[in-house]
């Protein structure tokens, strides 16, 4: 067989398809990301919500005077507000761990960061810090963590296998993980119960205490570790 010469015109055809191939492919791997070694979550996730009620309302029903007993928050703990927020529970959580204790306020909109890293400096709080999470990683320095509280988030966060999991490295060897939430489906802004306790065993925490708390529908749940860290391909999906 004779191979004849093609002409310039028909490399160059030829040389446009081959790129406009190459272009579609690259797009679709930039559209494909690596898929996951998590399990996929079966619960629907709310809103982030700027905060739970305003603070007036939460002091007078006792709120972080319940919960910080119930965690028994103790002079020169290190302690992290996940979802800080407005920092309702970062500016009470200062005084109560003291000058030699510290806390890290966390949250994952830059914007509420800046408006409570001007609060921290108003009220001249030294031993707080703030720290810019991811949606799945609230990236705290690990083995460092008393206390880590999670105060009506919890229903906020999409993949809550991977966020406990990179959560459970920050903890220190008697560190706990403490959640407020409304026992409500995930999609109203509450977990319930059976489904927060779940997903944490799921990880090799250990529910430690629960209780309700007074005149609200929303309660106060305990974790430690209990078990080692799976490996995330050996972590079991939850169903709701």
């Amino acid at each position: 067989m004779i191979l004849l010469p093609r002409s310039p015109a028909a490399r160059g055809v030829g040389r446009a398809t081959i790129l406009a191939a190459c272009l579609v492919l690259a797009a679709c791997n930039q559209a494909q990301p690596p898929a996951s070694p998590f399990p996929e979550p079966h619960r629907p996730v709310s809103p982030i919500s700027s905060r739970y009620l305003n603070e007036d309302t939460r002091e007078s029903q006792g709120e972080f005077a319940t919960v910080s007993r119930l965690a028994d928050v103790r002079p020169r703990m290190v302690v992290a507000d996940i979802g800080a927020g407005g920092g309702y529970y970062t500016v009470r959580l200062s005084p109560l761990v003291g000058p030699k204790g510290r806390v890290l306020a966390e949250d994952i909109v830059p914007e509420t960061i800046r408006t409570l890293a001007q609060r921290i400096q108003h009220e001249r709080l030294d031993n707080v810090a703030l720290r810019l999470g991811q949606p799945n990683n609230p990236q705290l320095p690990p083995g460092s963590f008393d206390r880590v509280f999670m105060i009506h988030m919890y229903h906020e966060i999409a993949r809550p296998s991977e966020f406990l999991w990179n959560l459970r490295a920050a903890l220190k060897p008697d560190g706990r993980v403490i959640v407020v939430d409304a026992d409500r489906p995930t999609d109203r802004h509450g977990t319930p119960q059976r489904l927060l306790v779940c997903e944490f065993n799921a990880l090799g925490y250990g529910l430690t205490r629960f209780e309700r708390l007074p005149d609200s529908e929303a309660y106060f749940a305990q974790f430690e570790a209990r078990a080692p860290r799976p490996e995330p391909r050996d972590i079991p999906a939850c169903i709701p």
